[in-house]
């Protein structure tokens, strides 16, 4: 395979991609940032509770 008719390929590739706005990326990685927030908040409640629960038994 050619290299550079594989760099050709991408370039023609890349020009099709559609780009989000700046607004669009902005709601994206707030809404990343908050369902990370969530999960890990959640976890850690889980992780406490689990904790707690077998600390009682011993």
């Amino acid at each position: 395979m050619n290299l550079m008719k594989f760099f050709k390929n991408v370039s023609r590739e890349m020009k099709k991609v559609t780009w989000p706005t700046g607004r669009e990326l902005t709601s994206y990685t707030i809404t990343v940032i908050t369902t990370v927030v969530f999960v890990a908040v959640f976890f850690a409640v889980v992780d406490l509770g689990i904790s707690q629960f077998l600390n009682s038994l011993f």
